[in-house]
């Protein structure tokens, strides 16, 4: 059975052909267009009845030369179906076993935490713990609660140029637990630990392709980083490992036929370590990288490219897989969810951000190379104090020469203990996780400067994770734009309250939009106006999506 009439055909619209209006499959007609369109199983045919657009559920096309039966309609459109799960790279998909091309992608401090990763891995997606900023206890326990799942993860490994013992730690730790999945983000180049993991187990199966068991999806904003992990591991580390006899000759003569990565995700304009870069500009980049050094080596695979940064809304995921992504991650949402290892206090302040709410601010673990990160800078003054330390960073020597008044407005504002008391904290907690760096900060008093300005920064993201009320104003919050975005789209529905916020109801959303736009662009494409709600759509409950998804809504 037809829809209602849906605006008006005219003879600017071409006759693709003649269609036989089908039978209905429900038992009331649909009301418009936008309800065809939002069963993104069933194709949509539209035909003109006397100058009125019909969307028709099922149709059965004629033989070309016009119309052989009584009813007959000329076709002057057709939308495919368009599941979420088919958005993406599908290949991508099948090898990580997850159904969408969906991920998310790590916080550092466990605020992609394990109850995130397990929703995310039983909706069919992908989510990567949040293992920086972490001890390796803590990691350790967490992967043992995930690998008790059935469904995949993957960990983060945050690139450390100050602790490389933390990086490989962390990778033995990896290794020695079975995790075969990691997103290696921060890396400003690569490292030894992170081609030991790539390359651990390369062998060649009988039907002569190499086997990799362990995958690295490298999370990057530069061409030239994107250039070194699409390459092979470099070949200085691998006669390293050779040498340490880690790896085989038979193994180090493989690896140099594999890329350290062959997923690359496009971090555009992102909460936490970030470029800046606008994902229309950077993605294209990245991708064409992707094709050029896949001739240029001769791989046996394909090399691919995600997009994540300013993820958060169905028309940016849509946006995301027309360029080509084979698959999306969100970030800065999700801290917004439930699950999140967050605080509610954060989770209140992220659902009032706009997107002119954020700011760039120095990064703990890179402070003294200038490193900044993106956060919250509504309601916490983090950004600037962060700025003003690394600003008396540059200008003294030691903690000694900064001057009187400085020094007390420190102690009194931002420390609230004297900096001999910081610094003696800071020592008992180096001489337990890097005594080395005690030892050079003994010895260089710029360096114990620094060491004490980097406690304030990472107290910053205790004291929002856990949600200290004494040190609210003092709350760093990774954020990117993307955030303000989503709280937009949401404005006005259930999802406006942070509370109801979970990560499944939200990725499905962004998903089921995007499948639903891209179904939309359809009709432009043949000059035929799109359905005005469709545009503004709201997120659904998240039983109405499964409806939609599995035809049901189409029977109610």
């Amino acid at each position: 059975m037809p829809f209602q009439p849906q605006g008006n055909a005219t003879s600017e619209h071409s006759i693709l052909g003649w269609c036989q209006p089908g039978p209905s499959n429900h038992p009331h007609p649909e009301k418009s267009m936008s309800a065809a369109l939002h069963l993104l199983h069933k194709p949509v045919y539209v035909a003109d009845q006397n100058g009125n657009v019909l969307a028709l559920s099922s149709a059965r096309l004629l033989p070309e030369g016009g119309p052989a039966t009584p009813g007959a309609l000329p076709l002057i459109g057709f939308v495919p179906p368009c599941l979420p799960e088919n958005l993406g790279n599908s290949d991508f998909c099948r090898e990580l076993g997850i159904r969408y091309p969906y991920l998310g992608g790590s916080m550092a401090k466990g605020i992609s935490s394990v109850a995130m990763v397990s929703e995310l891995g039983k909706a069919g997606m992908l989510g990567f713990f949040g293992a920086a900023g972490l001890s390796l206890p803590e990691v350790e326990a967490a992967i043992d609660r995930l690998s008790r799942g059935t469904f995949p993860y993957g960990c983060n490994l945050i690139h450390s140029p100050h602790e490389p013992e933390l990086e490989q730690a962390l990778v033995e730790l990896y290794l020695r637990k079975g995790v075969r999945l990691i997103e290696a983000s921060a890396f400003l180049k690569l490292t030894l630990p992170l081609v030991r993991y790539r390359v651990r187990g390369i062998h060649r199966q009988p039907d002569g392709t190499i086997a990799t068991p362990n995958r690295i999806i490298a999370k990057v904003s530069r061409e030239e980083l994107a250039t070194r992990f699409f390459a092979p591991p470099p070949e200085v580390f691998l006669r390293e490992l050779l040498a340490n006899g880690e790896i085989t000759a038979e193994q180090a003569e493989l690896a140099s036929r594999i890329p350290m990565a062959q997923e690359i995700t496009a971090e555009a304009d992102s909460g936490g370590h970030t470029d800046n870069r606008p994902a229309n500009a950077l993605f294209p980049t990245i991708a064409s990288l992707a094709s050029r050094m896949e001739t240029e080596h001769g791989y046996d695979l394909k090399l691919r490219v995600g997009l994540g940064g300013g993820i958060s809304t169905p028309a940016a995921a849509a946006s995301a897989f027309v360029m080509g992504a084979a698959y999306v991650m969100t970030g800065s949402i999700n801290q917004a969810c439930v699950e999140s290892g967050t605080s509610d206090e954060v989770r209140a302040m992220l659902a009032e951000t706009r997107q002119a709410d954020v700011t760039m601010a120095p990064s703990a673990d890179m402070f003294e190379m200038g490193v900044n990160v993106q956060v919250l800078k509504r309601g916490t003054m983090f950004p600037m104090r962060a700025a003003k330390l690394y600003e008396i960073y540059r200008a003294c020597p030691s903690l000694e020469e900064i001057p009187a008044a400085e020094r007390e407005k420190l102690e009194k504002t931002i420390f609230r203990s004297p900096l001999e008391e910081i610094w003696k904290t800071t020592r008992d907690y180096f001489l337990q996780r890097a005594p080395q760096q005690v030892t050079r900060a003994e010895q260089d008093p710029k360096h114990r400067m620094a060491l004490v300005f980097r406690w304030y920064l990472g107290q910053a993201a205790h004291w929002s994770k856990d949600g200290d009320p004494t040190r609210k104003i003092d709350y760093q919050i990774w954020c990117g734009p993307a955030m303000g975005s989503f709280n937009e789209w949401v404005g006005g529905s259930f999802l406006e309250d942070p509370t109801r916020r979970t990560i499944v109801t939200v990725a499905f959303n962004i998903l089921f939009g995007a499948a639903l736009l891209t179904r939309a662009h359809f009709l432009r494409c043949q000059g035929i106006p799109i359905p005005r709600d469709i545009p503004q759509m709201k997120p659904f409950e998240l039983a109405q999506i499964k409806e939609y998804l599995s035809g049901e809504s189409a029977r109610s």
